[in-house]
């Protein structure tokens, strides 16, 4: 089992982060984190221990030099569930980067979507963070459900595939995949969300 963070260091890297500005995105690899814990479904506590298995995966990826340097290989957490999504080159290294990331504590599971293909250059990455933008601000026009929050919803984008996390109610879920569908520039959306009620319908 990896080693992680402390909750009163990940604490002090949570208060941190909007400090770090350009630092934090060179960390995480342009992996594109949600906005305020306000609104959030998740504990206070969840959320912590998500922000400390991100860091900490991300930390075990950039020991790989291959993995970083020759692939590029995006994390999310939300609520325990750790996705992996990105580029890399081969069937042997997607598994050998969800081997690296394998054994932190709190993760439940393990939801690996990287690709096998070239990785895509500087200006596609770009343009995957102007559609997780636009997909964003997409959310916050949702006023059909009470109590919603674009907030609530984790998006990140990887070549023109949108990855969707969070915790919602069915209802929630198709309207926000729907949004996110129709967003200029989407040409795949993947749900990797968990639900606020049973269903066998998913």
């Amino acid at each position: 089992m990896h080693s992680t963070f402390s909750r009163p260091i990940a604490l002090i890297l949570l208060i941190l982060l909007p400090l770090l500005g350009g630092c934090v995105a060179a960390v995480t690899a342009g992996a594109i984190a949600t906005g305020s814990s306000v609104h959030d479904r998740r504990g206070f506590g969840t959320v912590v221990d998500d922000k400390r298995i991100q860091l900490g995966a991300y930390d075990e990826i950039n020991r790989d030099k291959e993995l970083v340097l020759k692939n590029r290989v995006m994390i999310a957490v939300y609520n325990g569930v750790m996705l992996l999504m990105g580029e890399v080159r081969t069937p042997d290294l997607k598994q050998r980067a969800e081997q690296t990331v394998t054994g932190f504590e709190g993760v439940r599971r393990i939801v690996n979507e990287i690709d096998i293909m070239e990785p895509e250059g500087f200006w596609t990455r770009r343009n995957d963070n102007k559609i997780t933008a636009r997909v964003k601000l997409a959310l916050t026009d949702i006023t059909s459900v009470p109590g919603f929050d674009a907030t609530k919803v984790k998006v990140s984008t990887a070549h023109r595939t949108v990855y969707l996390m969070g915790l919602l109610s069915t209802e929630e879920v198709e309207i926000v995949t729907e949004i996110a569908r129709n967003v200029p520039g989407v040409e795949r959306v993947v749900k990797v969300f968990e639900y606020t009620e049973p269903s066998t319908s998913h």
